[in-house]
């Protein structure tokens, strides 16, 4: 980490302390990664219950709300870049072609693998761990080849695509816990690019696919995942279909909904367009989310985290329901812009093409 009094921007550069403190943070994380990671295997019903009704609920309002907490705290990410930080990575820097190939395959394997926690994922601990440990592999491999997040948190990283609809108006930019200077790994950066969204690359035709997929896609297929029951049956050809019928479809109509209204609506308006799907899929998500986690699932075999379907009446679910859906709503569509990024830019390393940044930024509008 280089010395912030020799910088010209210090603000910009954590602390020695600063440092010390979210690697303290992140151990901590990763140390609750790991654990869940070990009650799949051992106690798997503890860790299908901390991982799918716990961990996975609270991620979509953090990243909302605070997506630079995220970036800065995911367990993947920090195991992406162990090699980078111990000078181990061959720092290669990934052509945007194949990083813009990574990003759909990206949301794509996001869109196979949601489905399938109906058949195996919700269920069995070990099929679980295994899609952990997978993840967790090949994230250090591309750590040990390409430069900070370049390989895998910006390309092929499901859940990318995700913070990319999500994030697009942050409450704060944190300070950047990972990268110590900019090398451009990725342009434009997820991290450092205000008010990003999905679509803000268009280099290739696979960025403007995978765009198109995530906003218009991810609120149908939301609502089609959760009109299917867990199954514990055997995998046939039939459950297969029963788990990817509905998502699909919900995928379909949605899609072909937000590209109707991209046609009606002026480029100027595009963005708040963006974030009503945005929101929609925010909210869908919470709208199912939080009466199955309370007992007030419409299927039997649900696991619950607390049940309270005896304790209160059911119109308190929906008012929570509701206000959740009006705050996310308020919170991406109707909540002035503050054009703050996830995370602040670090100083940019020795020869870093700085008008290549800014030539990117400012094609995207931001």
């Amino acid at each position: 980490m280089a010395n912030p009094s020799t910088l010209s921007h210090p603000n910009r550069t954590l602390s020695p302390r600063g440092v010390l403190t979210w690697r303290i943070v992140q151990f901590v994380v990763w140390l609750i990664g790991v654990s869940i990671f070990i009650c799949l295997i051992f106690y798997p019903q503890v860790g299908l219950i901390a991982l799918w009704n716990v961990l996975i609920p609270v991620a979509p309002a953090l990243l909302v709300v605070e997506g630079g907490l995220w970036r800065n705290v995911c367990p993947l990410a920090i195991v992406n870049l162990f090699p980078r930080h111990l000078n181990l990575s061959k720092k290669k820097i990934m052509s945007v072609s194949l990083q813009a190939k990574l990003q759909l395959a990206a949301i794509i394997a996001l869109f196979i693998i949601v489905p399938l926690r109906h058949l195996i994922f919700n269920t069995n601990g070990e099929a679980t761990a295994i899609l952990l440990f997978t993840a967790t592999a090949v994230s250090v491999s591309m750590g040990f080849v390409y430069d900070w997040k370049s390989g895998w948190c910006n390309s092929l990283c499901p859940v990318h695509p995700v913070e990319k609809l999500y994030g697009g108006n942050t409450l704060f930019s944190m300070p950047n816990a990972h990268c110590n200077q900019c090398i451009n790994c990725s342009v434009p950066c997820p991290d450092s690019t205000p008010n990003l969204h999905p679509s803000s690359s268009k280099k290739t035709t696979y960025n403007h696919i995978s765009g198109l997929l995530t906003i218009g896609g991810l609120p149908g297929f939301i609502w089609g995942y959760f009109q299917v029951p867990d199954q514990s049956e055997s995998i046939t050809y039939q459950n297969l279909f029963s788990a990817f019928e509905m998502p699909v479809l919900g995928l379909c109509i949605t899609l072909c909904l937000y590209l109707w209204l991209k046609k009606l609506v002026s480029k100027k308006s595009e963005r708040v367009l963006i974030n009503c799907f945005a929101a929609a899929g925010v909210s869908c998500y919470y709208w199912f989310r939080i009466p199955a986690l309370l007992g007030f699932s419409k299927f039997s075999n649900d696991v619950v985290l607390l049940n309270l379907k005896n304790t209160i009446p059911h119109w308190s679910i929906l008012a929570i329901t509701i206000l959740t859906s009006v705050f996310f709503f308020w919170w991406l569509v109707f909540r002035k812009p503050n054009h703050k990024s996830w995370v602040i830019r670090p100083e940019f390393a020795k020869g870093a093409k700085h008008n290549k940044v800014q030539a990117a930024i400012q094609k995207t509008g931001m």
